[in-house]
């Protein structure tokens, strides 16, 4: 379901302690701890299906490709998600593509970089080293030890010089324009980054009102329909009616005891399957993610997803995109030329002590080439088994003394 920040629910693969120790990851979780403070534990319920026809499931890369009814098609990147990467890979190669799409907006581009990126892209000669800032200095970290980022921007370039000038894609770092090596604080952070504005502004700037096709690749919750904050419904407001979003199923049928138990075990793989009038499309979101654990101002805990989510999800997005049984969905790998970048990691680390996290000082390499190893054995995208959401956990435990505390020293005369 995209790339909700929220604790707990993260794999703990090499790339993602990779992620852990890139400064502005780590500056970016404090920020949205502060924003919405929140801990998520997987809550995993099956009840039964909802009223509603059964969804039909369409060859996936057709139905995407209908753009004769929309000026944007809207889907999740991987995100870690091998199955999910490899799909958005065959799906830009197919020759109708280019025949359809002008631009691909991406989640995992800083928009300060557009120029340098846009030359890059078209061909020119542009360092390697040069053009990866676009995605290794950015307010989404995981893109910087992203295998499917890594590969993604050089395959498009390829792409274009097969295809005649007019014809040709142009992809949108959609991230906020930031000089990130200028970041030095949290507050440096709140008052710069505005990712779901920077996102809807690229897309009515440069595809809406030129009346462009784009494919948007980003989280899932920067696209939803009627939430008021998410990129896709600030530049509805405006420009309706004209965004076409898939969503993956997150959880969905996760943990079955066989293959066959799950009701889309005879679909095809990959395929699509419309929302509207289904059954499908009427569960609503907490049967797709773990709602988050909330603590708010009084330090009450709450167990829910903001109001503005607690809808069916047909009203939400508009299809869902299966990619084969949801427990054997393959993990992406990280990179080796960033496991092999002895000063990239340095750097990374560096950064990461820079905001008082010692755990990004002290992992030696040899600790750091141990996960890559041990990494190896569990190659499944597998979600953490829940906890019993009615006993918190330590770490909430903290979390609620913490604010206690916090709330404590405020009501204190001075």
């Amino acid at each position: 379901m995209g790339n909700p920040t929220i604790r707990g629910t993260s794999l703990d693969t090499p790339a993602e302690r990779a992620c852990r120790v890139i400064w502005f990851c780590l500056a970016i979780l404090l920020l949205l701890t502060v924003l919405v403070p929140s801990i998520s534990r997987a809550e995993t319920q099956q009840p039964a299906k909802p009223v509603g026809s059964e969804p039909t499931p369409e060859p996936a890369i057709p139905a995407i490709l209908s753009f004769d009814k929309y000026e944007v098609v809207a889907m999740p990147q991987g995100h870690g998600m091998q199955d999910l990467d490899n799909f958005i890979f065959s799906l830009i190669r197919t020759p109708a593509f280019s025949e359809k799409v002008n631009d691909i907006e991406v989640e995992f581009g800083n928009s300060l970089y557009q120029p340098m990126l846009d030359r890059y892209i078209a061909g020119e000669d542009v360092p390697f080293t040069e053009v990866q800032k676009v995605w290794r200095k950015m307010g989404q970290p995981a893109s910087g030890a992203s295998a499917f980022v890594e590969q993604f921007f050089p395959l498009v370039r390829a792409l274009n010089q097969k295809l005649p000038t007019g014809r040709r894609l142009r992809v949108l770092a959609g991230d906020s324009p930031v000089d990130w090596d200028q970041i030095k604080s949290l507050d440096d952070i709140i008052r710069l980054v505005h990712r779901d504005a920077s996102i809807a502004s690229v897309m009515e700037k440069e595809v809406l009102s030129k009346h462009r096709k784009a494919l948007m690749l980003f989280g899932t919750f920067h696209l939803m329909h009627g939430t008021g904050a998410s990129a896709v419904s600030l530049y509805e407001k405006d420009y309706p009616n004209l965004t076409f979003v898939i969503s993956e199923l997150g959880t969905l049928d996760t943990d079955l005891p066989t293959l066959s138990s799950s009701p889309l075990a005879t679909w095809p793989i990959p395929s699509l399957a419309r929302a509207k009038g289904t059954w499908l499309g009427a569960l609503d979101l907490g049967r797709f993610l773990p709602p988050p654990i909330r603590i708010d101002q009084d330090c009450n805990v709450h167990r829910e997803f903001p109001k503005v989510l607690q809808k069916r999800m047909e009203d939400l997005v508009d299809a869902f995109l299966y990619l084969g049984p949801q427990d054997l969905r393959l993990r992406e790998k990280l990179p080796a030329d960033i496991a092999l970048d002895v000063n990239y990691r340095m750097e990374l680390q560096k950064g990461g002590a820079r905001f008082g996290f010692p755990e990004a000082a002290t992992e030696t390499a040899k600790e750091f080439d141990q996960q890559i190893v041990n990494s190896a054995g569990s190659p499944l995208f597998v979600i953490p088994k829940p906890q019993n959401p009615n006993l918190p956990d330590a770490e909430l435990s903290r979390e609620v003394q913490s604010c206690l505390d916090r709330k404590s020293r405020t009501s204190t005369p001075q």
